[in-house]
């Protein structure tokens, strides 16, 4: 297939915005958490699968930490077992703690392996089960009411918090030029399979492995400031202050709660993204102007 001048002189340009973004990020980790959209419609996995091996051809080691609440709660629904949440998490009985491991370890998981590898790459699927990669134990929800003494403790059943991560096995992974993909489930001091938000443990595993990036997707541009636009990048400290006048507030709550853990665990910057948009991961990465949202301790001009 031929192709215009035109068509050559872009794909020139972009190949050499890219190419300093190459070398900084050559050798680094990145964690990226997959979720939204962009898992559930077939174009933006296999882009999303492309974008993962093309990272990792270039010399990155990205680390997927998936979701999977919707397929989740799709076979709850087909086996009549009913979903409830508290506060946004997952109640976990027994019996659903069954259905998440089937998912989240099982269906999912082997579907993004399986579609990386399709692309060229070498994915390997974890669950935080194997080799006791996230070590984690049971989530105390405290409610506080002016009508009580104390607070109420909540019960959601297998719903856990990390308590440590073996870097061990990633590193060993990711040295063998492996790509890990990691379901988000816990194992307790006493065997017990935790239910963990993937948000939280793909920061806890950024933090461990002192990545350079942490990138979240999800179904949004970014976050958005008082009047709707997207802010392309934030200090901490302006993040704390938009969740202290409730801009940032619901669904984007708990990821920036994250991003400021991370941050204060050593990674390098969390990026925000919108995975609705086709390779979004390859244009926050290696272009200049970037997508989505940059968050960093302090005030970074470097916008890739």
């Amino acid at each position: 297939m031929q192709i215009s001048d035109d068509q050559a002189r872009n794909i020139a340009s972009v190949l050499t915005e890219a190419l300093p973004y190459i070398r900084r990020y050559h050798g680094t980790t990145l964690v990226i958490k997959y979720g939204g959209n962009a898992m559930v419609e077939e174009r933006l996995q296999n882009t999303f699968a492309r974008d993962i091996v093309l990272l990792k051809l270039v010399g990155m080691n990205p680390v997927v930490v998936h979701g999977g609440g919707p397929q989740i709660g799709n076979l709850l629904k087909r086996l009549n077992i009913e979903s409830r949440f508290v506060d946004g998490m997952r109640v976990t009985d027994e019996e659903t703690m069954d259905v998440v491991e089937m998912v989240l370890g099982g269906l999912v998981n082997q579907e993004i392996v399986s579609l990386i590898n399709q692309h060229g790459g070498r994915a390997v699927g974890v669950t935080g089960k194997d080799g006791s990669l996230i070590r984690a134990r049971k989530l105390t929800l405290k409610r506080t009411d002016p009508a009580l003494t104390a607070p109420e403790i909540i019960d959601i059943g297998h719903v856990g918090e990390v308590v440590d991560v073996n870097v061990a096995l990633l590193d060993s992974l990711t040295r063998d030029d492996f790509i890990p993909v990691v379901a988000p489930i816990g194992v307790g001091a006493d065997g017990e399979s935790y239910n963990i938000n993937a948000d939280i443990v793909a920061g806890r595993l950024a933090e461990a492995l002192t990545a350079e990036k942490l990138i979240l997707l999800t179904n949004r541009p970014g976050i958005m400031g008082a009047t709707g636009d997207r802010l392309p990048s934030l200090t901490a400290a302006e993040v704390g202050a938009l969740i202290a006048d409730g801009t940032i507030n619901e669904g984007m709550l708990p990821k920036t709660e994250c991003a400021l853990a991370a941050l204060r665990g050593g990674v390098g910057s969390v990026q925000i993204i919108d995975g609705t948009i086709a390779h979004s991961l390859l244009i926050e990465i290696f272009t200049d102007a970037g997508i989505g949202t940059k968050i960093t301790l302090e005030a970074d001009a470097d916008a890739g």
